[in-house]
Parts: structure tokens; C-alpha cells; sequence
């Protein structure tokens, strides 16, 4: 697994289009079909250990948990932080207080 962040800092400011105080952060461009969703895990929540059936982001955007691999280590990201699995690695996710997770599953995820 890669740990990623996508917090503001790491974005570019928007300097076209008369803008002002605005940044992006590109994620990903996709040419094989994506699948794009939300993953609510609710307080003490947990998605148990499985495989990867393709490439997958979980971007957390609210909130904050845990994910592990098969060496159940878990790893701790907020709000901004993301992991990238590959298929076939085996993970699980979870929370103590609940968090909200973007998540895309493709084929192929060429991240930015």
C-alpha cells in the first residue's frame, strides 16, 4: 500500500480565471470505467480484511480512522490523507469516531 496526502498544502493555486485563493489538487485521470463513491464507517465501524479486487483510493474527507494490511499495522489518517492498494493486497479500515471516505476502484489509476 502507498499512503498519500491530499491536503491544501500540497495543491497548486488557480491563478486563471481571475482567482483568488483558490487551489486544486489533482487526484487521478482515469481511461478505463471508475468507480467513484462514498465509505461511511461509523463510530467503532469496521470494513474486515479482504483483498483488493482492483486498484483503489480511499481519500478520507471527514473524520478519521485506521487502515491495516495484512500485518494488521494499523495506520492512522485524518481528514486529507489517503492510501492507494493495489489488487490483490489484503486491507482493512475502521474507526473510533466515524469518518467519511471518497473512494475510486479501477483498473487503472494513474494518480497525479
Amino acid at each position: 500500500m502507498k499512503i498519500f496526502n491530499f491536503t491544501q498544502e500540497f495543491a497548486n493555486q488557480i491563478i486563471n480565471y481571475d482567482s483568488v485563493d483558490a487551489f486544486y489538487k489533482k487526484i487521478m485521470r482515469t481511461v478505463e470505467p471508475t468507480s467513484i463513491g462514498f465509505m461511511y464507517i461509523e463510530q467503532g465501524g469496521i470494513v474486515g480484511m479482504h483483498e483488493a479486487p482492483v486498484p483503489q483510493l480511499f481519500i478520507v474527507i471527514q473524520g478519521e480512522g485506521w487502515i491495516c494490511g495484512a500485518d494488521k499495522e494499523k495506520i492512522f489518517l485524518k481528514a486529507g490523507e489517503g492510501v492507494f492498494w493495489q489488487t490483490g493486497q489484503a486491507h482493512e479500515s475502521g474507526s473510533d469516531s466515524g469518518l467519511t471516505a471518497l473512494v475510486l476502484e479501477s483498473k487503472q489509476i494513474n494518480l497525479a
